[in-house]
């Protein structure tokens, strides 16, 4: 799905096309985001934002989205983008940008902050696996390549059953923050056909093969995203388990 199978995960307020240049020498792909694209979850965005988080709020969320990728056009690196939406009215267009500028579209289901599980969005999907489904297969209509950003240890979600579901949806990529429960990823990947990239506590050696060891098809740094030192050693790693050993078997 893009090479080398490490990513750079979302930091909302923060991941933005700088910062995915700034790391297209060690990662593939770099999910940009996340950003909330539907009135509830902006009116919620602005709540964290006045509590001092960092927050992307342009005037015209989709338009941003447009603009981001649009300078990544030349970078070598796999653009995509994680949306959060209380509703999936704008989810459609967001895929159709994303599809234009050959970028993934990934819906978020993962944010805990309670600002967005009040309005519906973030982990709330995650309890709701109809109206996430909706999402994910308005989504693929588009033509567009379409992932899910999914969370452990959500009390009450069977993750491998949800994940097969949002392949029936259309998806083609789950992205696992695996939280303190790693070996989630290897229910997920014996669950599906996804493409599955294990997230959460990517910084070394021994982090990345402890997810190749579970079968994942790539891993993601998130928060040490921006540190150049992080991102070589697991570029190293990577290239060590998942381009220079094949991917364990899903049978």
């Amino acid at each position: 799905m893009f090479t080398p199978p490490l990513a750079l995960a979302s930091l909302s307020g923060e991941a933005d096309a700088q910062w995915a240049r700034s790391g297209a020498d060690h990662a593939g792909a770099a999910f940009l985001g996340g950003i909330a694209i539907d009135a509830d979850s902006r009116a919620a965005a602005r709540e964290l934002v006045a509590r001092d988080r960092n927050e992307f709020l342009p005037d015209d969320p989709l338009a941003f989205i447009d603009r981001q990728l649009a300078t990544l056009e030349d970078a070598p690196i796999q653009p995509a983008f994680n949306v959060r939406s209380a509703t999936p009215d704008p989810i459609p267009e967001a895929a159709r940008i994303c599809r234009n500028r050959d970028a993934f579209l990934e819906i978020n289901a993962h944010c805990r902050q309670d600002e967005l599980c009040a309005v519906g969005c973030g982990e709330t999907l995650l309890r709701d696996g109809d109206r996430l489904h909706d999402y994910v297969e308005r989504a693929a209509d588009t033509g567009a390549t379409v992932g899910v950003k999914v969370r452990t240890e959500v009390p009450g979600v069977d993750l491998p059953r949800l994940a097969r579901d949002l392949e029936a949806a259309g998806a083609d990529f789950v992205h696992v923050d695996a939280m303190d429960s790693e070996s989630v990823v290897r229910d997920v990947v014996d669950a599906t056909d996804l493409f599955v990239v294990a997230n959460n506590g990517v910084r070394d050696d021994a982090t990345v093969r402890e997810y190749v060891d579970y079968g994942a098809d790539a891993v993601s740094i998130g928060r040490p995203s921006d540190d150049p030192v992080v991102l070589a050693r697991v570029r190293e790693a990577v290239g060590r388990y998942l381009e220079c050993e094949p991917t364990p078997s899903r049978e």
